[in-house]
């Protein structure tokens, strides 16, 4: 309109004229409203102000971990193992398809033929007759490098990740098959030494690799967990506590040692009858120690 240069331009919104200055307050108003919004909602925090757990997929969809500079016995990458606790007392922890089923075959395939009557470690008194019963698998020890097909060192060196604890503290994987009625009874990994005398190194740890489903039965058992069943008089050969049934690729860790080296009276545990089916695992067992210190 003529005569009116110089002023400010209006705008009407509603009844209400505003001027310039006005209107640029409002927008930077909606921007930084807009750019807090997007911060909040970037960190999923719901309303309440509680942040929620952002699960692994998430973050590996969007990039987020940067592999860091590592030293000569470090690694370039960043690996994510998926795992559950399903016990403090004993530390039991579960990750699922830990292998693949072809992993899984591939070591079936080449320890069948080599399999044979599943033995103990005997205590002071012990003999095989008197303890006949309480291990009833087959099966045989073959460790990563006697493997032509490298699939237990893959699995080994996933193991070391998942544990924290070196490949060279490792035993040979035990690799045992159990058939129907088949079992082991409740026992402990690490030697007791009052039991089994002097220990030049002691088993800090267990993983097993559940090479096979199972119908029905083979449950790996923890009747002790959380301190249940100690003072009942606990029938050794019964299947009770934590059960953890087998599946094929899924694998079991239990600690077997407390922190400052003593054995944990929780960590017993036992292999269920097989009812149907056929169970086949693969057990590391890790020591303290190197092995050649054992």
């Amino acid at each position: 309109m003529k005569g009116n240069k110089g002023r400010s331009t209006l705008v009407v919104l509603g009844r209400t004229k505003l001027g310039l200055p006005a209107v640029l307050l409002f927008c930077s108003l909606f921007c930084l409203a807009g750019f807090f919004g997007s911060i909040l909602l970037s960190q999923n925090i719901p309303v309440g102000g509680v942040p929620r757990v952002r699960v692994l997929e998430e973050l590996e969809e969007e990039g987020e971990w940067r592999a860091m500079a590592h030293g000569e016995t470090g690694e370039s990458m960043i690996s994510s193992i998926p795992f559950q606790v399903l016990s403090w007392k004993p530390r039991a922890l579960y990750f699922p398809e830990f292998a693949t089923a072809e992993q899984c075959q591939a070591v079936m395939r080449i320890t069948k033929s080599k399999l044979r009557p599943s033995t103990l470690a005997l205590r002071k008194g012990e003999t095989e007759e008197n303890t006949k019963g309480i291990r009833t698998s087959s099966g045989t020890f073959i460790s990563a490098s006697e493997d032509p097909t490298r699939v237990l060192d893959y699995i080994e060196r996933k193991i070391a990740r998942a544990t924290m604890i070196p490949r060279d503290h490792g035993e040979s994987f035990n690799v045992l098959r159990y058939e129907i009625g088949q079992r082991y009874a409740a026992h402990y990994d690490a030697f007791n030494p009052s039991e089994y005398g002097p220990q030049k190194s002691q088993r800090v740890a267990s993983f097993l690799l559940y090479l096979s489903d199972v119908e029905e039965g083979g449950e790996t058992m923890f009747p002790f967990e959380n301190g249940l069943n100690m003072d009942i008089g606990y029938d050794y050969e019964k299947c009770i506590g934590l059960k953890v049934k087998p599946r094929q690729g899924d694998g079991l860790l239990f600690y077997s040692l407390f922190t400052n080296g003593t054995i944990d009276p929780t960590s017993l545990h036992g292999s269920c009858p097989v009812i149907k089916g056929e169970k086949w695992v693969a057990t590391k067992w890790i020591r303290d120690r190197t092995k050649e210190l054992m």
